[in-house]
Protein backbone atom coordinates (compact mmCIF):
# COMPACT_ATOMS: atom_id res chain seq x y z
CA UNK A 1 0.00 0.00 0.00
CA UNK A 2 1.41 3.53 -0.65
CA UNK A 3 2.42 5.58 2.26
CA UNK A 4 0.17 8.64 2.68
CA UNK A 5 2.06 11.55 3.86
CA UNK A 6 0.68 14.97 5.47
CA UNK A 7 2.53 18.59 4.87
CA UNK A 8 3.11 19.72 8.33
CA UNK A 9 2.06 22.98 9.35
CA UNK A 10 2.04 25.63 11.59
CA UNK A 11 -0.88 24.69 14.21
CA UNK A 12 -0.57 22.49 16.77
CA UNK A 13 -2.95 19.73 18.37
CA UNK A 14 -2.40 18.02 21.88
CA UNK A 15 -4.14 15.12 23.21
CA UNK A 16 -4.23 12.39 25.50
CA UNK A 17 -4.67 8.81 24.42
CA UNK A 18 -5.12 5.13 26.66
CA UNK A 19 -2.45 2.93 26.44
CA UNK A 20 -5.18 0.53 24.39
CA UNK A 21 -6.38 3.67 22.00
CA UNK A 22 -2.92 4.24 21.02
CA UNK A 23 -2.17 0.80 20.58
CA UNK A 24 -4.76 0.06 18.52
CA UNK A 25 -4.23 3.51 16.34
CA UNK A 26 -0.61 2.24 15.83
CA UNK A 27 -1.54 -0.85 14.73
CA UNK A 28 -4.33 1.02 12.59
CA UNK A 29 -1.16 3.43 11.19
CA UNK A 30 0.92 0.01 10.14
CA UNK A 31 -2.03 -1.86 8.30
CA UNK A 32 -3.04 1.76 6.71
CA UNK A 33 0.22 2.43 5.08
CA UNK A 34 0.52 5.55 7.35
CA UNK A 35 4.05 7.25 7.81
CA UNK A 36 3.19 7.87 11.88
CA UNK A 37 0.57 7.86 14.36
CA UNK A 38 0.20 11.89 13.56
CA UNK A 39 -0.15 11.58 9.85
CA UNK A 40 -3.09 8.77 10.40
CA UNK A 41 -4.57 11.19 13.41
CA UNK A 42 -4.94 14.00 11.29
CA UNK A 43 -5.80 12.51 7.95
CA UNK A 44 -8.60 10.85 9.30
CA UNK A 45 -9.65 13.69 11.42
CA UNK A 46 -9.90 15.62 8.29
CA UNK A 47 -11.73 13.20 6.64
CA UNK A 48 -14.57 12.84 9.35
CA UNK A 49 -14.53 16.55 9.59
CA UNK A 50 -15.13 16.99 5.42
CA UNK A 51 -17.65 13.89 6.18
CA UNK A 52 -19.53 16.08 9.37
CA UNK A 53 -20.17 19.37 7.05
CA UNK A 54 -20.91 18.04 3.80
CA UNK A 55 -23.43 15.82 5.78
CA UNK A 56 -24.71 19.17 7.34
CA UNK A 57 -24.26 21.50 4.31
CA UNK A 58 -26.68 18.52 2.34
CA UNK A 59 -29.23 18.63 4.97
CA UNK A 60 -29.51 22.71 5.47
CA UNK A 61 -30.00 22.70 1.63
CA UNK A 62 -32.50 20.17 1.85
CA UNK A 63 -34.45 21.99 4.10
CA UNK A 64 -34.33 25.71 2.49
CA UNK A 65 -35.79 23.04 -0.78
CA UNK A 66 -38.09 22.10 1.50
CA UNK A 67 -38.89 26.13 2.03
CA UNK A 68 -38.50 27.37 -1.35
CA UNK A 69 -40.89 24.50 -1.97
CA UNK A 70 -43.52 24.92 0.75
CA UNK A 71 -43.54 28.71 -0.01
CA UNK A 72 -44.42 28.21 -3.68
CA UNK A 73 -47.12 25.77 -2.77
CA UNK A 74 -48.49 27.88 -0.70
CA UNK A 75 -48.40 31.31 -2.02
CA UNK A 76 -47.96 30.62 -5.82
CA UNK A 77 -47.16 33.29 -7.49
CA UNK A 78 -49.77 34.17 -10.38
CA UNK A 79 -49.41 33.34 -14.65
CA UNK A 80 -47.70 35.25 -16.81
CA UNK A 81 -49.31 36.16 -20.01
CA UNK A 82 -47.66 33.28 -21.95
CA UNK A 83 -48.58 30.92 -19.38
CA UNK A 84 -52.62 32.75 -19.63
CA UNK A 85 -52.23 32.72 -23.54
CA UNK A 86 -51.18 28.83 -23.53
CA UNK A 87 -54.01 27.64 -20.96
CA UNK A 88 -56.51 29.56 -23.05
CA UNK A 89 -54.79 27.69 -25.83
CA UNK A 90 -55.25 24.39 -23.90
CA UNK A 91 -58.84 24.52 -23.20
CA UNK A 92 -60.03 25.73 -26.60
CA UNK A 93 -58.37 22.65 -28.19
CA UNK A 94 -59.73 20.10 -25.68
CA UNK A 95 -62.87 21.62 -24.35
Amino acid sequence: MDTKELNPKDARFDTRLSKEQKELFEKAVRLGGYRNLTDFVVLTLQEKAKEIISENERILSSQRDGEIFFEAVMNPKSPNKSLSDAAAEFKSIFS
